[in-house]
């Protein structure tokens, strides 16, 4: 089986004031739904109060992340599935609930991970 990433940018989500509440609970049904079913690996948020920092291999550490990277933030879970359909009916599910698309990536193989 296969782990992915199924993430969306905080600029994705459009919602409602009060639709909010609702996606909320939407997303964590899906959720626990994956948790039943036992392809929950984990997930959450990228804390966006928090800003980044960048660490050298010599650990001096630098305000920002990679200057020519996108912002990482928004919302993301990681699933292990056994096919790629699995992971795209995943997704349908979380980008329905979250009221925004999703973006699925499967995660290379490391057999010492």
């Amino acid at each position: 089986m296969s782990k992915y990433l199924i993430s969306f940018p905080s600029a994705a989500m459009h919602v409602a004031p009060g639709e909010l509440e609702a996606v909320s609970r939407d997303a964590h049904a899906v959720i626990d739904d994956a948790k039943a079913a036992g392809v929950y690996v984990f997930g959450g948020g990228i804390d966006e109060s928090v800003p980044p920092v960048l660490v050298s291999g010599d650990g001096q550490v630098t305000d920002g992340g990679y200057p020519w990277a996108p912002t990482l933030d928004g919302g993301f879970c990681v699933l292990e599935v056994p096919t790629r359909d699995a992971a795209i009916t995943w997704a349908a599910r979380i980008a329905t609930a979250c009221r925004c698309a999703q973006e699925l990536r499967v995660f290379m193989f490391d057999p010492q991970s």
